[in-house]
């Protein structure tokens, strides 16, 4: 049963789209609460437990644009639909991550199809879950899914919206954060620099590195790869703690 939170500042908008869900019979859905606006929906999310929401872009206050970009950095964000009469913020939805865009009048076709994306989307995010206890990262590209190993990592590199996974033989682009990589799994990796991490049992040497400005910095030599590893002076202090700790 997969549980809606619906926001949208019309009470007439918010009944009609109610009505619509009853006549979605697959995935089953259930309407655990309304919110007329952005403060009212966040209360809702931090005491009821949501898979999908269905948001309204204009209202007062915060508005879905908003709010969408604040859920964004949840860790088990609900999926996004936004419902709303205005097409003009379709790109902005879908950079952040919307499942959906559907415009006023919402046919009942049209959101049985934002459902079953919805539901697609929800059941990704719980393999890929399941994926990380594992020890494995998902992943995509051209169409294609794979799985790879962390024990073959041996540095990641964040590079604009995306991050760039680097093992003996290739480099591989994963949509996702280092923060989130970092988080789960820090003993196998150490941060090094605001944009990269590195695999601790990869590490050969940290050698004076001259990156070509007035002042000589630090790198890492990682075993299975020529490049260095650019070390951060605030990092310095940590990656020494954590060589001497290996010694």
């Amino acid at each position: 049963m997969m549980r809606v939170l619906i926001v949208d500042d019309e009470a007439l908008a918010r009944s009609r789209m109610r009505t619509l869900l009853a006549d979605c019979r697959s995935p089953a859905t259930v309407v655990v609460a309304e919110a007329s606006q952005g403060e009212e929906a966040l209360r809702e999310l931090a005491s009821e437990p949501v898979d999908l929401v269905l948001l309204d872009v204009h209202m007062p206050g915060v508005d879905g644009i908003a709010l969408a970009r604040t859920l964004a950095g949840a860790v088990d964000r609900p999926a996004v639909v936004f419902v709303t009469a205005h097409a003009a913020h379709a790109v902005t939805a879908f950079e952040l991550d919307a499942v959906d865009y559907l415009t006023k009048p919402v046919r009942a076709e049209r959101l049985q199809q934002a459902l079953q994306k919805a539901e697609r989307y929800l059941k990704e995010r719980q393999a890929s879950q399941a994926d990380v206890s594992r020890e494995i990262l998902l992943i995509q590209d051209r169409g294609r899914t794979e799985r790879v190993p962390l024990s073959e990592v041996l540095y990641l590199k964040s590079e604009l919206k995306y991050v760039t996974v680097r093992t003996a033989t290739r480099s591989l682009i994963l949509d996702g954060s280092l923060a989130d990589i970092e988080q789960n799994y820090p003993a196998r990796f150490l941060r090094v620099h605001r944009n990269a991490l590195v695999a601790r049992d990869a590490i050969r040497a940290l050698e004076r590195y001259d990156n070509g400005e007035e002042v000589e910095g630090w790198a890492l030599r990682i075993n299975g790869v020529p490049e260095p590893v650019v070390v951060s002076r605030r990092q310095l202090p940590a990656v020494r703690e954590a060589l001497k700790g290996a010694g």
